[in-house]
């Protein structure tokens, strides 16, 4: 099997839908002409056209409504964001327009949109363009939200999005569009709302979700070191989140950890912890325990940068907590 990066990946799943389905299009800054400004969307304006990959101004929320409005009409649109952080200026668009559209027109309308970009932090880009919106889109009913960790995952999952009637918020990272990863040739599809067991285990049930898979990988492997035995499950989607393998695990490994990047209050974490114990608390044998970005406006020093962020150490110190090893 082939390896290539993460951002072919995306790239690959949008040109292959595209050729399929002409009602399909991209639209957001900078797209064409540039190529992407992550580079996803290199050569896609050559094969396609400027009517079908369209270079905005900076408008996040007149792009974002011509999506919506487009999508009414029978047309699915890939809105991209330079960044979630930008999406705030059109969330208005997204929560009151494409996710209550179907409910609110008795069923006439499908919004049929995906909005796709990088969320979380990329390094030293300052307070107002590294927070993580997973948690924000993933309370609003009428939405899915997907999280891919890898290239063979953004591939599969970004394919079925374009596919869905539902309006779908897809979101990656800045410091994966360069991850390789295997990636067949021939066509795939994830179906969103389905985890994925990256490793089986008895000891401890981690669970994770995009680029905090990478610190969770890591905390596998030292925990292993250390003879612990960890089941590692990447969650891929955080709406619909897939409570039945989080369940399950739980009851295996009575233990749970989880790891991710956004802020702690009103979190996925909270989400899945109340989850667990309600539905297998009986099976717990130590607190959930989990790791999130410190409860802080995101930081521009390096060093602060580090001491705010899930690492290792702070995975396997809970884990450790939960195994009292």
């Amino acid at each position: 099997m082939r390896e290539i990066q993460f951002r072919e990946a995306l790239r690959e799943a949008m040109v292959e839908e595209m050729r399929l389905d002409k009602s399909v299009y991209l639209i957001g800054e900078e797209v064409a002409d540039y190529n992407g400004a992550y580079k996803v969307s290199l050569g896609m304006l050559e094969e396609f056209g400027a009517q079908r990959v369209i270079d905005t101004p900076i408008a996040e929320t007149g792009f974002s409504g011509i999506g919506v409005g487009s999508a009414m009409n029978g047309l699915r649109p890939i809105v991209e964001f330079m960044t979630f952080n930008f999406s705030l200026v059109a969330i208005d668009q997204i929560i009151n327009g494409a996710a209550k559209m179907y409910q609110m027109s008795g069923g006439q309308f499908n919004i049929p949109i995906v909005f796709r970009g990088p969320t979380g932090n990329a390094g030293q880009l300052g307070a107002q363009h590294s927070q993580n919106f997973e948690n924000w889109y993933a309370n609003t009913p009428g939405l899915k939200v997907v999280i891919p960790s890898n290239p063979y995952d953004a591939k599969g999952l970004l394919k079925t999005a374009i596919r869905d009637d539902d309006p779908v918020i897809f979101m990656e990272s800045e410091l994966m569009y360069g991850d390789k990863g295997e990636v067949p040739e021939e066509e795939y599809l994830i179906p969103i709302g389905k985890s994925k067991v990256i490793h089986e285990g008895k000891d401890v049930t981690l669970i994770s979700f995009g680029k905090m898979m990478k610190v969770a990988e890591e905390a596998y492997y030292a925990a292993k070191k250390e003879n612990i035995d960890v089941e590692l499950i990447d969650l891929r989607s955080v709406r619909p989140i897939d409570y039945n393998a989080i369940i399950n695990s739980v009851k295996k490994t009575n233990r749970l950890v989880i790891i991710e990047e956004a802020w702690p209050l009103a979190s996925i974490s909270s989400e899945i912890s109340h989850h667990v114990q309600r539905f297998a608390f009986d099976y717990l044998d130590a607190p959930v325990h989990r790791i999130t970005c410190e409860d802080v406006p995101f930081h521009y020093a390096p060093t602060l940068i580090k001491e705010i962020i899930p690492n290792v150490d702070k995975a396997m110190k809970a884990i450790k907590a939960v195994t009292y090893k």
